[in-house]
């Protein structure tokens, strides 16, 4: 039955990973993602599942890797300086496509930075934190009912597609208390990871027409061959140019031609505004009010808010950025976002930044008198 309950993010998150199907998680404490371990380590054995604490984080990637690619649906949370230790292992499951979910709660500051406190500033390493070009798919929930849907969702991304998905909320967010409703079994769609029954000349990577290759789980009476070398379809290692070509533009075209999997927006009063206040997680939020107040009087202000940051919704930016003045982005970074904002808009529009980087949350009155600044 369907139930409301109070809930931290943190705990949100962890009912939602139960709700997926997720039934091994490898982890190591951090703030201010501690709560999903702790949540885990008593809720998954009684859903038969197993839960190991590890020894660092490189472990702890390693470890529902291996999950994974035995069939289990797997996941680990951490913040910025153990997402960093990540990042080798994560490239790892990108390339021999074996779906995970990554949590990094985002604290404030560089290095170890301020574990208490709240920042933006993973944005960019969510998505290219790791070497070379490989997918990966990131979701940045704001608040405790998003932690429960988005960790739905990318448990889903991640099986359907076949690669690493990360779940981006801040501090405040994997902290904040919340009323959020746990639906009914097999209300939310749940995907579970499909295999083939048969491999022809063992192509245990050859891709279908959407792009997806289906390599199988280890133990089902399949040999498949897993590296982190370029391979071929059969899971060899290659360093034939045609084939490495073939390998690499394969991994990152999957996501390009499924684009109606991993693009996930909010937005206002976008029609006809001016101006459009642009953010991305719980800054979004104060974006939304501020937009509503503005609006209220006369004032021609829209609201967009990507729920799926990675890949950033490029085509609704570009029709945007055709009908407003002017962006301002806020973010508690020094203008991540804002980047990615100015590539699309191409100086159809214009973009300002609102940027906070002291741990501490962007507040209505500074909104508010940024965009004052710019409306017309």
């Amino acid at each position: 039955m369907a139930q409301t309950l109070l809930l931290q993010g943190n705990e949100a998150c962890a009912e939602g990973a139960l709700y997926a199907g997720c039934r091994f998680y490898g982890g190591y404490p951090i703030t201010p993602s501690s709560e999903i371990a702790e949540y885990l380590a008593r809720k998954l054995p009684l859903a038969g599942g197993t839960f190991v604490q590890m020894e660092d984080e490189i472990a702890s990637i390693a470890s529902i890797i291996g999950a994974s690619m035995a069939g289990v649906k797997a996941m680990t949370a951490t913040s910025g300086p153990g997402f960093s230790l990540m990042q080798e292992n994560l490239d790892l499951a990108a390339v021999t496509e074996t779906p995970v979910v990554i949590v990094d709660a985002m604290r404030g500051g560089p290095s170890t930075g301020m574990p208490t406190a709240t920042g933006q500033g993973d944005y960019m390493q969510a998505r290219w934190g790791s070497h070379s070009d490989h997918p990966v798919v990131v979701l940045a929930p704001a608040g405790a009912q998003e932690m429960f849907d988005l960790t739905v969702k990318a448990f889903n991304i991640a099986e359907a597609l076949r690669l690493p998905v990360v779940l981006l909320p801040e501090a405040v967010v994997s902290h904040i208390r919340e009323a959020v409703r746990i639906p009914d079994p097999g209300e939310m769609e749940v995907i579970d990871r499909y295999q083939p029954d048969d491999y022809e000349g063992n192509g245990f990577f050859r891709r279908d027409e959407r792009g997806l290759a289906y390599p199988p789980v280890l133990g089902s009476g399949f040999h498949p061959h897993y590296t982190g070398l370029a391979h071929a379809e059969d899971g060899f290692p290659s360093n034939d140019p045609g084939v490495v070509r073939k390998f690499v533009e394969g991994l990152n075209q999957k996501v390009a031609k499924n684009l109606d999997l991993v693009t996930d927006f909010e937005e206002e009063a976008v029609e006809d505004a001016e101006v459009i206040l642009a953010s991305f997680g719980v800054t979004g939020r104060a974006c939304q009010h501020v937009a509503r107040l503005l609006r209220k009087q006369g004032h021609r202000v829209g609201y967009f808010r990507p729920r799926i940051v990675w890949p950033f919704p490029e085509a609704r930016v570009r029709e945007l950025a055709h009908t407003a003045d002017t962006f301002v982005v806020a973010e508690l970074n020094l203008g991540q976002m804002r980047l990615e904002v100015e590539r699309i808009a191409c100086g159809e529009a214009r973009v300002v930044g609102l940027h906070k980087v002291d741990g501490s949350m962007l507040e209505i009155h500074e909104i508010l008198v940024k965009v004052n600044e710019v409306l017309p």
